[in-house]
């Protein structure tokens, strides 16, 4: 069974990612990319469909040696000369005592306290660039001995296809020692170590003993499988290389404030969560993770969303990533390229259109929350307030100094040519409900925020366009919304057109400029959210699952409160001069994150725990946004 999110920690290239838990396993792993079907798909089954584990040898039975003969090469894998572990060699280890990434960089360390002594396993993928060659996706694990002497076990069950595929897995003497190739269709995984290894029931065992000051090696590499076997990986160069790596990149931030530590860690995993050869940057690592545990609000989101790539832009471009913020822009021409009437609110990592929703009906998903999806059916879904978006993050790119393309001020002004014709129409909104289409307040506004700032392209650049025509616009958009979405006898917007129901998104009206601050209808609205929205711990809910409008995303089942709505509840505190409580709902924000610093979607105030997908990159960057303001 898989472990709570908390107990998870992030390992990634900037092609993929994996999740490590406490107790040393591997529990979820894409290969090559973040959208590959997974080789380690135990995090949303059991073992039986993928894991890694590495950790200490548990009790004295588990720790009898086993006969572990080398075979000849090419030999098949589990033959009759294959050793029968002890009995509870698939059990777990205990979890790590202790774990915590080195430094600023994505290199996991965990040590675990033994009756023999303590030992350390490091966990890291090297950045595909720094490898000789095109560079394959390899996750290198090195177990370190720190006292005493400890017995160790590493398991390795591979399952391609999500878990659905056995691999057949033989070993291969290249000249230079034995490795074990894992092949299935076009995949293949290979397994380089320094212990032997032995295999039983469709898994790679390796037993072995590390003493203080010494260490054992692993590398797991990943390749088309018509092409001949990846090079070996040096595990100490790798290392070296990687956390040289990440202390160059964490340089360049230009945070100094009391909340470093979480606006650091933050970026590492924005950065960690791009898609280094495209510039795309997908919502989170992972698919199903469920919103709301044992119901169906699980959803693939290893996909580049404009809105949550549009904040990331404007994080990243506040503390001083300028290249990532380039390259963001470059996806957004590419992807959008020839046909930016029918933007889409999402695409595939390299600017993929098609992303069909499937459900993977073998796997029983993470504690029985069911169905399984690959792929997002969202993709085809209106979404007005992307064009607000996207337009912002373009405007951010201005303003910072990113060197002009004239492909982006036309595409702005394409964009707004569409929601010239379009902005009256209902849609399914920033929460991507799968119910009727409405007129969501949200939309209006950030159709609004396109308009205002392709006025102000107008306005302060060479760039022509018919400027008082949609001066006229902004006016007309700003004045239909506050005639139809605000509530003058509650003094609050509302979700929607004609309802009494509020959502959290309208936190956001301030902070795009929409209304100043003081405006009474703003501070109305925080106040309202305030007293219908919050959980009984403070966090906030994205909108009523229940009540008059029950039913209004068009799914059964509750949802916890949603992080970024949190955090963007502390912005408007902040902003309407309420400091100390924005300060203290910030602080509470912070105390919920993993000990390795990382946020998921949601929050479940009944079980006190991370739902939803994880890490999410629409949980840290608003976590960004919220430190800088309270600088």
């Amino acid at each position: 069974m898989a472990a709570p999110l908390e107990d998870y920690a992030l390992i990634g290239d900037m092609q993929t990612a994996a999740l490590v838990s406490r107790d040393g396993s591997v529990d979820w792993l894409c290969l090559p990319r973040f959208d590959s079907p997974a080789v380690f798909a135990g995090l949303l089954g059991t073992d039986e469909h993928g894991f890694w584990r590495i950790g200490p040898i548990g009790s004295p039975a588990d720790a009898e040696p086993v006969d572990a003969r080398p075979r000849p090469a090419h030999a098949p894998f589990e033959d009759a000369d294959a050793q029968r572990v002890p009995a509870g060699a698939d059990a777990p280890a205990p979890p790590a005592d202790r774990r915590r990434y080195r430094g600023d960089s994505l290199i996991l360390e965990q040590e675990w306290d033994t009756d023999a002594g303590t030992v350390r396993v490091i966990d890291f993928m090297p950045p595909r660039h720094l490898t000789e060659g095109v560079g394959t996706p390899t996750v290198i694990r090195v177990v370190e001995g720190v006292s005493g002497r400890v017995r160790m076990r590493s398991a390795l069950r591979m399952r391609f296809s999500y878990g659905r595929v056995v691999p057949w897995v033989h070993r291969v003497d290249d000249g230079h020692g034995q490795r074990t190739a894992a092949v299935a269709g076009p995949d293949s995984v290979w397994l380089d170590g320094e212990a032997q290894t032995y295999g039983r029931d469709l898994t790679t065992y390796a037993d072995f003993t590390v003493a203080p000051g010494e260490r054992v090696a692993f590398a797991l590499t990943w390749q088309p499988s018509h092409l001949p076997p990846p090079e070996r990986t040096d595990p100490e160069a790798a290392l070296t290389a990687t956390e040289d790596f990440w202390r160059a990149w964490v340089a360049h931030c230009t945070y100094r404030g009391p909340y470093q530590e979480a606006v650091i860690r933050s970026l590492i995993t924005l950065k960690a969560l791009t898609y280094a050869p495209t510039g795309g940057i997908v919502a989170a690592p992972t698919t199903s993770l469920p919103e709301d545990i044992g119901g169906v609000r699980n959803w693939d989101y290893r996909y580049t969303w404009l809105r949550d790539a549009a904040i990331t832009l404007s994080s990243l471009l506040r503390t001083g990533y300028r290249d990532e913020a380039r390259d963001w822009r470059d996806w957004l021409l590419r992807a959008v390229a020839g046909d930016p009437e029918n933007l889409q609110i999402m695409y595939g990592i390299a600017g993929e259109r098609e992303l069909t929703e499937t459900e993977l009906d073998w796997l029983p998903g993470y504690e029985n929350s069911t169905p399984v999806r690959l792929g997002n059916g969202a993709a085809t879904q209106l979404q007005l307030d992307v064009y607000g978006e996207a337009v912002e993050a373009l405007h951010l790119a201005q303003l910072s100094g990113l060197a002009p393309n004239d492909y982006a001020n036309l595409l702005q002004l394409r964009l707004i040519s569409y929601l010239e014709q379009h902005w009256r129409e209902p849609d399914e909104g920033i929460w991507e409900i799968r119910g009727p289409r409405r007129h969501f307040v949200h939309s209006k506004v950030m159709a609004w925020v396109a308009v205002d700032r392709t006025v102000k392209l107008l306005e302060t650049t060479a760039t022509e366009g018919p400027l008082d025509r949609w001066r006229r616009l902004r006016d007309d958009i700003h004045q239909d919304v506050c005639a139809h979405g605000y509530d003058p006898d509650r003094n609050t917007f509302t979700q929607s057109y004609g309802s009494q129901e509020l959502d959290a998104a309208l936190l956001l009206i301030p902070q795009v400029g929409f209304l100043p601050p003081d405006d009474k209808r703003v501070i109305g609205t925080v106040e309202a959210i305030q007293r219908e929205l919050l959980t009984p711990d403070g966090f906030v809910l994205r909108y009523p699952t229940s009540g008059q409008d029950a039913g209004v995303d068009g799914l059964s089942g509750d949802e916890g409160a949603f992080l970024a709505c949190s955090f963007w509840l502390a912005d408007d505190l902040a902003l309407i001069g309420r400091v100390d409580e924005a300060r203290e709902l910030f602080e509470k924000l912070l105390a919920i994150r993993n000990d390795v610093g990382l946020l998921a979607e949601e929050w479940d105030p009944r079980r006190k725990r991370q739902v939803g997908n994880f890490p999410q990159a629409f949980s840290h960057v608003p976590l960004i946004d919220t430190a800088l303001r309270l600088l």
